[in-house]
């Protein structure tokens, strides 16, 4: 917990920009009637039915301190999903920093191995060598701000049936696309010091 707070302290280098990574299970939903549009005094109308066609998987990594963050709709949630949105962070969003460093949760697909499993030795050492990876601890994952982000998401953009993968991957990428003119950041408040405070019961006692 200490070394993600610390890591959120630091100031901002263009160099090593801190980026958090989250992601979230989507449900596809669509509706099987026309909904009745709003009216002057009347709601919109949708029916209670509705049809499922499956999941997808939202990749988010957000960079607080710019207020920048980059979403992938992906099939599913697999190491390789993984390692590929890695390398997209590597190579088409941060191709010229010194180190990118990447938050995240200890989700079983989210380790380095992940890119051995789908890339050459050769270029997952390559992709490593830029990363600097710092894990939230278990059942801490609210220490992530791509949390933050992606419950924004949820409220600003998801609260709705979406019906396809290709429908999703074109709301949020419109819904990134806004935010990140804005440079909507994240002012996170919660330093180490508080932690001491407010969770004690989390440290060893130690005798005098």
């Amino acid at each position: 917990m200490e070394e993600v707070l610390a890591v959120y302290t630091r100031p901002y280098d263009e160099r090593r920009p801190q980026v958090c990574l989250d992601e979230m299970s989507r449900q596809l939903i669509s509706e099987t009637r026309v909904a009745v549009p709003m009216q002057p005094g009347q709601p919109a109308c949708y029916d209670y039915e509705y049809e499922r066609h499956g999941t997808c998987n939202l990749f988010v990594a957000c960079e607080p301190l710019v207020g920048k963050r980059y979403l992938q709709v992906t099939e599913h949630r697999t190491k390789a999903d993984f390692a590929r949105f890695i390398r997209d962070l590597v190579e088409v969003y941060y191709p010229t920093v010194e180190k990118l460093v990447l938050v995240m949760d200890n989700l079983n697909t989210h380790t380095p191995a992940a890119l051995y499993e789908v890339f050459e030795p050769a270029e997952a050492r390559r992709l490593l060598e830029k990363l600097e990876l710092h894990y939230t601890p278990k059942h801490g994952s609210w220490l992530n701000m791509a949390e933050i982000e992606l419950s924004i998401l949820s409220r600003q953009c998801l609260d709705r049936r979406i019906g396809s993968q290709a429908e999703l991957a074109r709301e949020v990428a419109t819904w990134q696309a806004k935010r990140n003119r804005r440079e909507v950041g994240i002012n996170w408040r919660f330093t180490t010091a508080d932690a001491r405070i407010k969770l004690k019961h989390l440290y060893p006692s130690i005798a005098d």
